[in-house]
């Protein structure tokens, strides 16, 4: 059941750390998981585990856990369904919160971060409302393959840690029905979302903001605010500045990586800027900033090229929120960070995944530009025009000035790239679904993974390298 090796520099001894209990009295509500007709183990991230200590655990043990969700040794007693409000397409929804998944456990990992274990398809909780709770197999393989082909492309992204078929026939109205079920535990720097501080502002509760900023700035630790930043020493301006900087380096990565999201619900955003909870994502089949993933988004608000604006309008809700500790100006001041710190990351990004050195932000941004030209004029796919020019192979003139970054890996020389292109999503869900062929699903993640070895680490958000 083990997918693949594990990381080399990633290993950490078991340390839970239920540090969300000092906060769930009013942040969660105590659940318990449903009663699945069978737990089928059909996926374990060995690698991630590593990372948690939690790589050793038997078969047997980890369905114990992540199927039956008895708790782990030393940490949560029992599951939190946590309360959130938020956004939705714009719109406020006050009446949301974690329908179909639970907080199950919290530890550090190897480098000492607090990490979560959340699930997605536990069964109901109390904001289920007229959910079932539960989550398709092919949503869960559909996570798996998103976020592995995110993580070795440099998104910040959680990581899917384990997929349990449950034995249960559920109907969808966007899926063949019935169709298989399955409960997945992802792995995340937190589930503290924007909508967690927008729920706080609906309720006047001042008191308990006032908690979690500092939760936050313990737990989710950041450089300071520029020198000249207004009342930086203000507690949530401090953690404005933070989460300012982190969605301007996601959504420069979405955008790096030729990746849709789908859904940037202000609930969907995480406050350490980690990309989570895929749906009806999509990679670009060509350079098209009109390209939506949801089939709901009528308005295409979720659109390629406007992801960033979505990103940063959710930055601007959590400024809302503030206001009950911070004075406008100030947070204003930090929100418009958020266009040049994309625009720095975008150039930065851009340089680490073309495998060039970068020449500076004016230079990198015209190197940008030539590119995105370059591959509407050609109807080029993201990840074959990234893979063609890799070391500056073939740009224009302009930029042959450009200089690769030395990096050997085998991979540069394969006959083609990776992608992750509708197409082969399926083709990995049908050999599961009409031969229960988990092979190519393997095959797909160890390739990404070695992808992943080649591109290597990707570059610091500002203010952290």
């Amino acid at each position: 059941m083990s997918e693949g090796l594990q990381h080399p520099d990633a290993s950490g001894t078991y340390q839970p750390d239920p540090a969300i209990l000092v906060l769930a009295g009013w942040l969660g509500d105590p659940v318990a998981a449903a009663d699945f007709p069978e737990t089928r183990l059909r996926w374990r991230n060995d690698r991630a585990a590593a990372r948690v200590g939690l790589a050793g655990l038997t078969d047997e043990d980890w369905t114990a856990h992540f199927g039956r969700f008895a708790p782990l040794e030393g940490n949560l007693p029992q599951p939190l369904a946590l309360r959130y409000h938020g956004h939705q397409f714009r719109v406020y929804n006050p009446e949301i919160g974690d329908g179909r998944g639970f907080l199950f456990a919290q530890m550090r990992d190897g480098a000492g971060r607090l990490m979560d274990l959340g699930t997605k398809g536990s069964g109901q909780t109390p904001w289920s409302r007229s959910g079932d709770g539960r989550l398709t197999l092919k949503g869960a393989v559909r996570e798996i393959l998103a976020t592995e082909m995110l993580e070795a492309l440099g998104v910040n992204t959680s990581r899917t840690f384990s997929v349990i078929e449950t034995g249960e026939a559920l109907y969808r109205g966007d899926e063949p029905s019935p169709t298989r079920s399955a409960v997945l535990v992802r792995l995340s720097h937190s589930h503290v979302r924007i909508g967690t501080f927008q729920r706080l502002l609906a309720l006047e509760a001042a008191d308990e903001m006032e908690a979690l900023i500092g939760y936050c700035l313990q737990h989710f630790p950041a450089p300071p605010p520029p020198a000249d930043a207004p009342d930086r020493d203000n507690p949530a301006i401090r953690l404005m500045h933070a989460v300012t900087e982190r969605m301007a380096d996601l959504a420069a990565s979405y955008m790096v990586a030729g990746f849709v999201h789908g859904v940037l619900n202000s609930d969907n955003m995480n406050i350490t800027g980690e990309s989570f909870d895929y749906g009806p994502w999509r990679w670009l089949p060509g350079w098209e900033p009109g390209f939506t993933a949801a089939y709901f988004d009528h308005a295409g608000l979720y659109a390629f090229g406007r992801q960033p604006e979505a990103l940063h309008w959710n930055c601007g809700q959590l400024a809302v929120a503030l206001r009950l500790h911070a004075e406008t100006a100030p947070l204003v001041a930090a929100l418009e960070r958020f266009g040049p710190l994309y625009m720095a990351a975008i150039a930065r990004r851009w340089c680490w995944r073309l495998g060039v050195q970068s020449q500076g932000i004016e230079e990198d941004t015209q190197l940008v530009a030539g590119c995105e030209a370059q591959m509407r004029a050609g109807s080029v796919q993201p990840d074959a025009f990234f893979f063609a020019h890799r070391g500056g192979r073939g740009l224009p003139e302009a930029f042959s000035h450009y200089r690769p970054v030395e990096n050997a890996h085998p991979y540069w020389s394969d006959p083609a790239p990776q992608s992750m292109l509708i197409e082969e999503v399926e083709d990995v869900w049908a050999a599961i679904d009409e031969s229960d062929d988990w092979a190519p699903l393997h095959a797909k993640v160890a390739a990404l993974r070695r992808m992943g070895e080649a591109h290597g680490i990707p570059p610091e958000p500002a203010g952290h390298a």
